[in-house]
């Protein structure tokens, strides 16, 4: 009986809240409108977080696995990061994740109990580092906020403003405490100890891993197209993106 009612409920919602209806009233960012019940029908979004949810749900393949070893101010990691990662995961983020490690060519050595960071491209990209890795401990909508640094003429000064659109439960007095505490200093030094472990070590940035691992010809191929690469690894059903057979819901405002 459990099964029927809840179909029965799913429909009834469907037919109140589908749609456009309630959109101009959502208060969540796209990246949260499925997260839960309430914010799919606060955004009109009812169906198209049903479907994904069911689709995800007969995924059969592991989601590759890519990471990416930075600097918030290196020209090259910023142009990757916006132009060729961000847009790949918001259109494959169902068969993949996202690891971002923001220390590059950093330096680090303790000082008593702390560590002081030497950067490539100065304090300020100490500074944008440091920021990015706190916003990333603090909340689950960290990328479309480093996006949004990585991609404003000023990282820096965007940073506050970003963290506001995307997180405004977020207090940017929270973020800098982190950012100038202990809790920043042992971040910060977590992702050192993620840099120098890597094998082979790192001999620029941007720096890619797929599914832990680093080649040439790996990183060439996600420089090029990622996009094409996260859809070759992936060994389950093709999403449609990818051109296959996984069908991807479609939403319209129609003109009424």
């Amino acid at each position: 009986m459990k099964g029927p009612l809840l179909l029965i409920l799913t429909v009834w919602l469907n037919v109140q809240y589908g749609g456009c209806a309630l959109s101009s009233s959502c208060s969540y960012p796209p990246t949260k409108w499925c997260s839960s019940l309430e914010s799919a029908i606060q955004c009109g979004v009812l169906k198209e977080c049903l479907h994904s949810n069911f689709t995800k749900s007969h995924q059969r393949g592991d989601k590759v696995e890519v990471a990416l070893y930075y600097e918030s101010l290196c020209p090259g990691c910023r142009q990757f990061l916006t132009l060729m990662l961000f847009p790949t995961w918001l259109m494959l983020m169902d068969i993949m994740t996202v690891t971002l490690v923001p220390f590059g060519n950093a330096q680090e050595k303790p000082v008593g109990q702390k560590y002081v960071f030497e950067c490539q491209h100065g304090e300020q990209e100490c500074l944008g580092n440091m920021i990015e890795t706190c916003v990333m401990n603090m909340t689950n909508i960290a990328f479309p906020i480093i996006f949004c640094m990585e991609s404003s003429s000023d990282v820096i000064k965007a940073a506050q403003s970003c963290v506001g659109l995307y997180a405004p439960e977020l207090s940017w007095d929270t973020v800098m405490t982190c950012v100038k505490g202990d809790q920043g200093n042992q971040l910060m030094h977590q992702n050192a100890l993620k840099t120098k472990a890597l094998n082979p070590p790192h001999q620029y940035v941007p720096w890619v891993t797929i599914n832990g691992e680093h080649t040439e010809e790996l990183q060439t191929k996600a420089m090029s197209s990622l996009f094409t690469l996260v859809c070759s690894m992936y060994k389950g059903t093709k999403p449609e993106a990818c051109g296959g057979t996984q069908k991807h819901y479609k939403s319209y405002c129609h003109n009424e």
